[in-house]
């Protein structure tokens, strides 16, 4: 009989899978060396192709942007330590559509044996020895708060990828949600009332930040 193995993937809300890896910038014990940060944990199909240096290229020029907001990045394939060093050393080279070169600031975990990436439900039908392009952000807790994948064809949006960071350091900093489209700056709104009681308090309350929409829809004005 064929032997299968059955990996469940980490869903939204648990902790992020434990492992311990060789990268690009030496030996991790995860998530424990990310603890108090967040972590945008994301894999891509293979060293030395071109969807995945362009999305490269993007990320460590961006690298700052993702610090400010206290978030780390960490990249996988399943490719050796010498496979990742030797293309970001070609990456450095690159001069992508004339915006100036960069070096890869963030560790690349190899993953030869596939553990790591099986663990995180990485592999797909369509191509079960190369990795998808998943991205799994974790909180400073070790917890999963957003999944996202792309199909091998389809480089990541960088700036939904720190958009979700920032919603969701909002949510936690103030329990309020962001509607569609949201950017930072813009109104969020305020989660729906439990009791009849406390929808009609809160379309009488006067306070001139809130614009009830519905009894279960309130948008919240930021203050600038």
């Amino acid at each position: 009989m064929e032997n299968t193995e059955t990996v469940r993937m980490p869903m939204i809300g648990d902790e992020a899978p434990r492992f311990k890896s060789m990268t690009t910038k030496g030996k991790i014990n995860f998530p424990e060396d990310y603890k108090g940060k967040w972590v945008v944990f994301f894999s891509h199909p293979a060293d030395f192709t071109p969807v995945c240096t362009t999305e490269f290229i993007a990320l460590s020029k961006r690298i700052n942007e993702f610090r400010e907001l206290n978030t780390e990045l960490l990249g996988l394939s399943i490719d050796s330590l010498h496979s990742h060093l030797a293309w970001a050393k070609s990456i450095e080279t690159i001069d992508w559509k004339g915006e100036g070169k960069t070096a890869v600031p963030f560790p690349i975990v190899a993953d030869i044996s596939m553990k790591v990436a099986k663990l995180y439900g990485m592999l797909q039908t369509v191509a079960k020895t190369q990795t998808v392009r998943a991205v799994f952000i974790i909180d400073p807790d070790s917890i999963v708060r957003a999944i996202l994948y792309y199909p091998m064809s389809t480089g990541r949006n960088i700036d939904e990828i720190k958009r979700i960071i920032l919603s969701l350091q909002k949510h936690d900093r103030e329990n309020i949600s962001t509607p569609a489209d949201w950017c930072p700056g813009e109104d969020v709104v305020l989660g729906s009332p439990l009791t009849l009681e406390e929808a009609e308090e809160r379309i009488k309350s006067g306070d001139d930040t809130l614009i009830p929409y519905d009894w279960y829809l309130t948008a919240k004005k930021e203050v600038q």
